[in-house]
């Protein structure tokens, strides 16, 4: 077990995918991610950049990158960097709540340049959310 020294911390309000039914609607799934990020205005935009907001392809597995295979979610968490600190985060990158709460984490932890490669997208964002962590 990897010891991260950092918990995720809940979000407000107990904001949980399962009140915007159904998740496989790309509109519900960006209603859930704005009021999830309404703090992080910034990762609401990469999510729209990163997955258009799915978190689930047209066939209903879990969204891989494009660019990618190794990406996954909503959030286009890097499987091969994260699994493991997600997992022992008690999360599952492959759950859009999870998915979600690791990408917070992440920010906290290192800001927007997790994502950078599609900042040309979201690159409207100040300097602070990016040099965060």
């Amino acid at each position: 077990m990897i010891d991260t020294g950092v918990t995720v911390e809940p979000v407000p309000k107990e904001i949980k995918a399962e009140d915007y039914q159904p998740i496989t609607d790309s509109k519900n799934v960006e209603k859930f991610i704005n009021d999830y990020f309404a703090d992080i205005p910034v990762l609401a935009r990469i999510a729209a950049c990163e997955s258009r907001y799915r978190q689930y392809n047209s066939n209903g597995d879990v969204l891989r990158g494009e660019k990618n295979r190794y990406d996954r979610g909503v959030m286009q968490i890097n499987i091969l960097y994260h699994a493991d600190i997600a997992k022992d985060l008690g999360l599952d990158i492959n759950n859009l709540d999870d998915n979600v709460a690791y990408a917070r984490y992440l920010y906290e932890k290192q800001g927007a340049k997790p994502w950078m490669s599609s900042s040309i997208c979201w690159a409207k964002f100040n300097q602070s959310e990016i040099a965060r962590g």
